[in-house]
């Protein structure tokens, strides 16, 4: 792999068979955003390339958890005129497209990873980070410009970008962008959620995370062998599954989530679940085998060393460059998962056991026990069902009372320090005012939504004579983190 400098953007290039591929890569994504301004990046992206000409060769843009990238496949010429291009848009981006491309947005609708992974990350996670991955957000047409020009002025500049090529750099090729200080990348996004429990979601089938070392080997392979465990059984001898998806998401300092997901023939989540847990335990319980782990290697051997995987080797290399961490070759990686022992691949999967999360559909009910015997825990929102003494309490209006016992049962309280919510169930939801993340206004009433992924809806639909609790909201929370419902989302779901 060889390294330059163009224009004050480092480049990594190796020669590969093929026409010359490119990717502008910076490190910069969903997870760098906060919920009042999420889908920013992905406005910046599209804000860029919609300044381009129609080009007849292949070329697109992507925004992940963690990166932003801009690629190009064709001749040196071509790739050439595409990032300039890329580049000089970026430094100065068109904002009177804005309306038009958050229409585009939100007809895109795509989100950055697997929803039950995302689910999992965001209780995880809270509504910051990683764990914006399945949220809404305000919605993009309500992404003021000022967010755009700051997160382009913090991110989209020359020292936090890597230029791959899989050729030389071409004759000539510039990469016009602004400088400025590279951001910091020194730890790791705290935990809300430890772990072990599971919860109920609205995800189309059931899913686990275990936080770990992203770059454990030992981990590597025991998740990789689950992987194959749970095909096998769900797939090939239940045909209760199609997919079984897994992947590794950093959050920081080398730590992060390992994720499997799983889909499930309508009518057996359930089953699916259940049979999740079923490996799960079987897996910290009796370990794993040599032969297992001989297959994971063999199949990490034929991925990393196939010559059509050199993209993303230099796309490896770049990540690792812009968060500071030390790159591997694939070589060296494959070295060291080829020294893990079934006993050490078994004691890594057991210690991260105590970290797993596990969600399912929300329609779904199981009974789950831990290696121990001991019930794995449903995690609340919230460890109290008493609301503070200093509160103010709202009820439901007297006509919902009488014709809902879900509405007998609900309760609001407003205090000095933020909000309470007490549902059907008596668990109560909190709020505090200094952990609130956005209030979406909705005529007379507001949404407030937290960092630890709660939010409590004070609309007259629900609570009445709401007058007082509303002042509260907007005299505790700064205006900035208010917005009118967006246009684009009106038929999301709470």
């Amino acid at each position: 792999m060889q390294r330059d400098v163009i224009d004050g953007v480092t480049v990594l290039w190796t020669q590969a068979p093929g026409p010359l591929e490119a990717a502008l890569v910076f490190g910069c994504g969903l997870s760098d955003e906060s919920f009042r301004h999420l889908g920013v990046t992905h406005l910046v992206e599209h804000l860029a390339m919609s300044t381009l000409p129609r080009l007849h060769h292949e070329h697109n843009a992507s925004v992940t958890l963690s990166l932003t990238e801009f690629t190009a496949s064709g001749s040196p010429a071509q790739v050439t005129e595409f990032l300039v291009r890329v580049c000089e848009a970026l430094s100065a981006l068109p904002l009177d497209r804005m309306e038009r491309e958050a229409g585009v947005l939100a007809a895109e609708g795509a989100g950055v990873i697997d929803p039950t992974g995302a689910e999992l990350l965001s209780f995880r996670y809270g509504t910051v980070g990683a764990g914006l991955a399945s949220w809404d957000g305000p919605g993009p047409d309500r992404i003021p410009a000022q967010a755009v020009r700051d997160i382009a002025a913090r991110y989209f500049h020359a020292d936090n970008a890597v230029l791959v090529l899989t050729g030389p750099p071409p004759a000539g090729l510039r990469l016009p962008l602004p400088r400025g200080p590279r951001p910091g990348r020194g730890t790791a996004q705290p935990v809300r959620k430890a772990g072990p429990a599971w919860f109920p979601a609205e995800v189309p089938g059931p899913g686990l995370a275990f936080h770990g070392d992203t770059d454990d080997p030992a981990l590597m392979l025991a998740h990789a062998v689950l992987q194959e465990r749970l095909r096998q059984r769900a797939r090939h001898q239940e045909g209760l599954s199609y997919e079984v998806d897994g992947a590794r998401v950093p959050t920081g300092a080398g730590q992060g989530e390992y994720l499997l997901c799983l889909d499930a023939r309508e009518g057996q989540e359930q089953r699916v679940a259940e049979l999740l847990w079923e490996e799960t335990l079987r897996m910290a319980g009796a370990g794993v085998t040599e032969e297992e782990l001989a297959e994971e290697l063999a199949g990490f051997r034929e991925v990393w060393l196939d010559p059509r995987s050199v993209p993303s080797e230099l796309g490896e290399a770049a990540a690792c460059l812009l968060f500071g961490l030390e790159y591997r070759d694939a070589r060296t990686r494959l070295d060291a998962l080829a020294k893990v022992t079934p006993e050490q691949a078994g004691r890594a999967f057991t210690g991260a056991l105590d970290t797993v999360l596990l969600v399912v559909p929300s329609e779904v009910e199981v009974e789950l026990r831990r290696l121990d015997g001991a019930p794995l825990a449903q995690d609340p929102c919230s460890a109290t069902r008493a609301f503070p003494s200093d509160v103010r309490v709202f009820k439901p209006s007297l006509a919902n009372r009488i014709i809902s016992s879900e509405a007998r049962a609900a309760r609001l309280g407003v205090g000095p320090s933020g909000l309470w919510c007490r549902d059907a169930g008596h668990d109560v939801h909190h709020v505090p005012f200094d952990e609130v993340v956005g209030v979406e206004v909705r005529g007379a009433g507001r949404v407030v939504f937290g960092s630890c992924g709660c939010l409590v809806p004070v609309v007259p639909e629900l609570w009445a004579k709401i007058g007082p609790a509303v002042a509260a909201i907007d005299a505790a929370v700064p205006e900035a983190l208010r917005y009118e419902t967006s246009g684009l989302l009106a038929d999301r779901d709470d």
